[in-house]
């Protein structure tokens, strides 16, 4: 589904919303797809998670640059969450349009 996107919205959830969170998030790190919009949606739900990125991921063990915090947007306002798909989508285009290389 990466392939046909114009960016991701993560409502709450559980496992599979984390394992599909991170595959996107480190194929766009890793600069293996094209840096999609990534929106958690609902603050109060990703709070913990995002503080245990800073504090363990950043600070702590050094794994990911605080930069990469950075790939993804959060939000509680859904006229914000289509607000950042719709300027990327200005910006790049639809999927079809875009390079080989990202299709």
């Amino acid at each position: 589904f990466v392939k046909y996107s114009l960016g991701f919205i993560y409502m709450p959830g559980g496992f599979g919303t984390l394992d599909e969170f991170f595959e996107v998030m480190t194929l766009v790190q890793t600069e293996r797809i094209p840096q999609f919009p990534l929106i958690l949606f609902g603050r109060s739900h990703w709070k913990g998670l995002v503080q245990w990125m800073k504090t363990e991921l950043v600070e702590r063990g050094k794994y990911v640059g605080a930069r990469d915090l950075d790939l993804f947007k959060i939000t509680d306002d859904p006229a914000e969450a289509v607000r950042i798909i719709l300027d990327y989508e200005r910006h790049v285009g639809t999927p079809a349009a875009m390079p080989k290389a990202f299709a």
